[in-house]
Parts: structure tokens; sequence; C-alpha cells
């Protein structure tokens, strides 16, 4: 995540291309009947290491699984935005996959008031990874209403530890899982809109949030190190013993649907069944397909597709 010791790569930046209109604003239909529903997949702009963050790699190897489901068709976007602005009419959907904090691309040039758009008409709206952290002076209420909480700096934390998902709930995002363990970059103690938690599913001011992907942390994760900065946070282990959702999902009052993951630090995890089927779940709900009753199936990632559209990156 969040590494001075990292060099980003200079790619160039892609600027925004147009404003959007008032009939798009204003429409609540985002296709025709019997249409495919449209889900904008965006990668963010190359960062850390061979193997780590590639978001354009792995929206690549999800969009190819998504290719098979009916009723849905994926548009990918990366280096952060898309090119035009103009993709977003139809939009059912947008899901990013990128670097965040400061530099997140949707608080960039007005993006917020863009997205805030897409929401109010009823699109879903999904963050992953390093995604979910905004500032929370500037994007962090937008967030909360939107996926239903965010990472903010120093007060989650983003331990690298081996997480067990033993039971999950009765959730679209949850069908056809079995339990799994995996090592990732899970951040955790995320700033939750008000009354939501780890708990279970609750619905609060018409919004229904539903921790899917529930861990508990070990007492050695929650002294640390952290990834950044090393801690630990005295908060973080106070609540020694507490489950934590590293994925969780809200249905809003507008009609419109969202997720957070913090999970997919590393490019390597996608080759674990159930963590792929997690997420092609997830892309697939929040666009308002039917996820059926044994999930997303796919085919397996094997180290040849792996290593295929990796960013250039330095050793």
């Amino acid at each position: 995540m969040k590494n001075t010791a990292i060099k980003r790569s200079n790619f160039v930046r892609l600027m925004l291309t147009g404003a959007l209109s008032a009939p798009f604003a204003a429409q609540r239909a985002t296709a025709a009947p019997g249409a495919p529903r449209k889900l904008v997949l965006i990668a963010g702009r190359p960062s850390h290491g061979p193997g780590l963050h590639e978001f354009r790699a792995g929206n690549i190897l999800l969009e190819k699984r998504l290719q098979a489901v009916p009723g849905l068709r994926v548009e990918l976007h990366d280096q952060g935005w898309v090119r035009d602005e103009a993709t977003f009419a139809d939009a059912d959907a947008v899901v990013i996959f990128c670097d965040g904090g400061k530099g997140h691309p949707a608080v960039q040039d007005g993006r917020l008031g863009l997205l805030q758009k897409l929401v109010q008409r009823g699109a879903g709206i999904g963050m992953m990874h390093y995604g979910v952290e905004v500032l929370a002076e500037k994007g962090g209420a937008e967030f909360r209403r939107w996926i239903g909480g965010h990472y903010e700096h120093q007060y989650s934390c983003n331990p690298i530890w081996e997480a067990a998902f033993e039971r999950f709930p009765d959730h679209p995002i949850a069908r056809g899982l079995k339990p799994f363990s995996i090592r990732d970059e899970w951040y955790f103690n995320m700033r939750f809109a008000e009354g939501f938690d780890a708990t279970g599913p609750k619905t609060i001011d018409g919004v229904k949030f539903t921790p899917v992907l529930v861990a508990k942390p070990s007492d050695a994760t929650r002294d640390g190190p952290y990834v950044y900065p090393k801690g630990p946070y005295p908060h973080i282990q106070e609540a020694k013993g507490r489950p934590e959702a590293t994925l969780w999902a809200v249905e809003r009052p507008d009609g419109g649907r969202g997720f957070g993951f913090t999970g997919a630090h590393f490019h390597k995890n996608w080759q674990q069944d159930d963590f792929r089927k997690t997420i092609l779940n997830a892309l697939c709900w929040v666009s308002k397909v039917e996820v059926p009753a044994g999930g997303i199936a796919s085919a397996v990632v094997n180290d040849e597709e792996l290593m295929q559209n990796l960013d250039p990156k330095r050793k």
C-alpha cells in the first residue's frame, strides 16, 4: 500500500474528456429492457513491485471469466479512469481497483460529483483493495454513503496476515463459497457508516449493510507491524478477539448497490478458487446480474496466465 520507498511508474495520466449532461444526470434507466447490464471496470495506474497491485492484469483475468455470464457486459479501462466519460451514460455499475488515499482517481477533478450523479440514478459502486481508502475529508462521507465505509489512515490498519473465512451470510456474493484461508494485505477496522460493523446484517436509514467476508485477526496481527505506518495502534490492540469485515456489501435506498473489498494486494491470490469466486459474484451482484446458487463458476488461473498482462515495473 503506502510505501515511500516505492517509485511510481511515470505513466501519462488520462485527462477528463467531458462533463455529464443534465439529461444524463436525471436519467433513471441505464439500459433498454432486455439489454445486458453494463459494468465499467477501472484499473489504477501501475504501482508497487511485480506481482503486487496488478490492477490491470487482475481486471483482465476477471473480465475474461465474466464473458460467459448471461446478461452482463464488461468494459475495461486502465490508467485510473475511463477514456471518455460518455461511457458512464449507460453504465449500471462502476468498480475501481486502484491506489487510494489523496491520489484516489475518484476524488480528482470533480469526479466525486460525477459518481454521485451515477449513484442518484441507482448505479452500483465498488472499490477494491487500496481503492477503499480515501481521505476522511475528501471522499469519506461519499464512500460511507455509496459503499458503506472506507479505510481511514491510522484509524484502519493494513497488516499482511492469513485470514480464515469460515462461515458466510445468506447473500448472493457468498453463493457457492466454501471456507478458505488466504494470506493477503487484509485491511480492517474500517470507518463504516454509523451503526455498521462485522457482527452481521443491519438496516439503518434504509441502507442494508451485510458483512460478507469476516475473519478474526490474531493478537499478533493486531500487534503489528502493519504495512504502513508500522504501528501498532493502541485502539487496534484493544480490540483483540473481535472479528473484522474485509468485504462488505450495501443496498441503498436509491436502488443501487455497493461493495468494498480490502484484499487482492497479491496478484497470485486470483488463483485461489473461492477468493476469485467471491469477487466474480460481487461484480455480478453490484451490476444487478443474478448470481446462481453455486456462484459464478470460472476456469482456474494457471501460472502462465497469471504472468500475462503484468504492468512494466522495476524489480
